[in-house]
């Protein structure tokens, strides 16, 4: 007669998984997922004027990204590298240009600023690379960013990254960042 060869008890293996598993989802941290943030425009007043909807049309740049990731601002052609300049120009408006966006005085914390009504319209075509929407969306947000750095050196002297989270909130709201996009479509052909 052989002997038997013992065999391992695997009884408490699934107990000691389940507890490996629990203890692995209770001490990892997930990663915040940061996306690209964006405000839509308020939806238009059904009892506006249509002469209103005229001239509100200046407070919106329409950027436009074809297929061949070519860029339209506005009716202007451009480089993806003169897109911030043209919306700093546009959102801030220097010279009080009639054809750039209004102003409107808001309170904000008790002191009144004039706060841009300028919205970015992003347009970009099914065929537009990724690369070109990503560059597109860089420049955009670079621009409210050395905007708001603006504000921010001229209210405080210092940099919106060195302000306290309550002076940062003023800036954000003297500075919006309005910037919308439309569903991709057939924006343009290659050429």
């Amino acid at each position: 007669m052989g002997k038997k060869t013992p065999a391992i008890n695997s009884s408490s293996t699934a107990d000691i998984a389940f507890l490996l598993l629990c203890y692995f989802l209770m001490t990892t941290t997930m990663g915040s997922q940061t996306g690209l943030s964006r405000r839509l425009p308020p939806m238009p007043d059904p009892k506006q004027k249509v002469e209103d909807t005229k001239i509100n049309r200046r407070n919106i740049l329409q950027v436009k990204i074809n297929s061949a990731d070519r860029i339209l601002a506005g009716s202007e052609p451009m480089d993806v590298s003169q897109l911030k300049d043209k919306v700093k120009e546009f959102l801030s408006n220097p010279t009080n240009n009639p054809n750039l966006p209004e102003k409107e005085v808001k309170e904000i914390e008790g002191k009144d600023y004039l706060v841009s009504k300028g919205v970015i319209s992003l347009q970009n075509d099914r065929g537009t690379s990724y690369q070109a929407y990503i560059a597109v969306q860089n420049e955009l947000v670079k621009a409210v960013n050395e905007l708001r750095d603006e504000f921010s050196m001229k209210e405080y002297g210092r940099v919106f990254a060195a302000l306290t989270e309550d002076q940062q909130g003023i800036v954000k709201k003297a500075v919006p960042q309005n910037i919308s996009e439309a569903e991709p479509k057939d924006v343009g052909k290659k050429r």
